[in-house]
């Protein structure tokens, strides 16, 4: 029986080959795969691979460099059709020794957390989780809201009881002003 993907895809700092490059290659079986699409909430994953290396970056830190392959199965935000999307992206991470773990970036009321400028970069611990960044590759690529073709977009419509609803194009205060100038243009 196989590992699940989490165990199987945490590599040991300590246990990587100095001086030399790491390959992985994780292709997730059928189990996996449902298990991911469930916690990201879409209905299926068909493919899903993430092949690279992870390579040493100076002294103490690791370089990941990998391509995400995914086919994603999703509901369209207008119609629940389900929505095929075919993701293929290039994913990197700098896993660096001398970088504050989040708990030392613990928020405070009068400050905040700065963001990082670079956000490939993340602390080195005592694990790398492959599966990790994986799914949070993943989780990004995805589309935010899927669409089915020829759905089109929905009128929203509102009013209280006994009024006439409010239109789309009631709500654009502009439209009106074009055919104004228009009518402005002819009379001179």
């Amino acid at each position: 029986m196989a590992k699940p993907l989490t165990e199987a895809a945490a590599l040991r700092v300590a246990d990587l080959p100095k001086g030399r490059t790491q390959p992985f290659d994780i292709v997730p079986d059928a189990d996996t795969r449902a298990a991911i699409a469930d916690t990201l909430g879409i209905e299926t994953l068909r493919k899903l691979t993430f092949r690279g290396t992870l390579a040493p970056l100076g002294r103490r830190d690791w370089r990941l460099t990998a391509e995400l392959g995914a086919t994603a199965v999703q509901a369209c935000v207008a119609t629940l059709a389900p929505v095929t999307t075919r993701i293929d992206t290039h994913v990197e991470r700098r896993f660096l020794s001398d970088m504050p773990s989040p708990a030392e970036l613990e928020p405070t009321p009068e400050d905040g957390v700065e963001m990082p400028e670079d956000d490939s970069e993340e602390p080195l611990g005592d694990i790398i989780d492959l599966a990790r960044v994986l799914h949070e590759a993943l989780a990004l690529a995805l589309p935010d809201y899927p669409r089915a073709e020829g759905a089109g977009t929905a009128a929203a419509q509102a009013a209280p009881p006994g009024a006439a609803p409010l239109l789309d194009e009631d709500l654009k205060p502009f439209a009106g002003l074009a055919g104004l100038k228009a009518k402005m243009e002819k009379g001179d």
